[in-house]
């Protein structure tokens, strides 16, 4: 069995909702509930000690894309994270697991919002099983060390892509 990433708030290739677009209080001119969305994964392998989630979305206009939500060691009993487990103040997202700083400059989850006219984007979610109980970050860990430390301790990976465009 492979690794399975679904979630309740979309599919694969469907428009992300005006709860999980990126808020006013960001001040890039959108005004969306900022909710990360509901997901759920299973068939991890075996040797999986952890799971990351991260959200990228590689059509941003800045030459390297952009990370909108990246979290490390959430425990390997845990399948999914509920919609809105993305605020920091939240309190949903299971003990143990780290929200980094994003493309935001903070840590948790920050919705799309691309420029105005600009072509659909794609959000692309991926869980990651991790061979580590932990990975060595804190919040103020830049999404590239941690995909640095994925790309050794990775033993499966799923995605789920969401679309947004204004």
């Amino acid at each position: 069995m492979s690794l399975i990433l679904t979630s309740e708030s979309f599919g694969e290739g469907d428009y992300l909702g005006p709860d999980h677009v990126l808020s006013a209080a960001y001040g890039f001119g959108c005004s969306g509930g900022n909710l990360s969305p509901q997901l759920s994964w299973s068939g991890a392998p075996e040797g999986t000690q952890s799971f990351a989630v991260t959200c990228y979305d590689p059509d941003a206009p800045t030459g390297s894309g952009f990370w909108h939500w990246v979290v490390a060691n959430i425990p390997a009993t845990v399948t999914s994270l509920p919609v809105g487990a993305g605020d920091p103040a939240s309190g949903k997202m299971p003990a143990g697991a780290v929200e980094v700083r994003t493309d935001f400059s903070k840590p948790g989850y920050g919705g799309p919002c691309p420029p105005p006219g600009a072509h659909v984007h794609r959000y692309i979610f991926t869980v990651h099983a991790v061979s580590m109980n932990t990975l060595p970050v804190t919040a103020d860990t830049s999404a590239a060390i941690v995909g640095f430390h994925l790309n050794f301790s990775t033993l499966a990976k799923a995605s789920l892509i969401g679309l947004f465009k204004r």
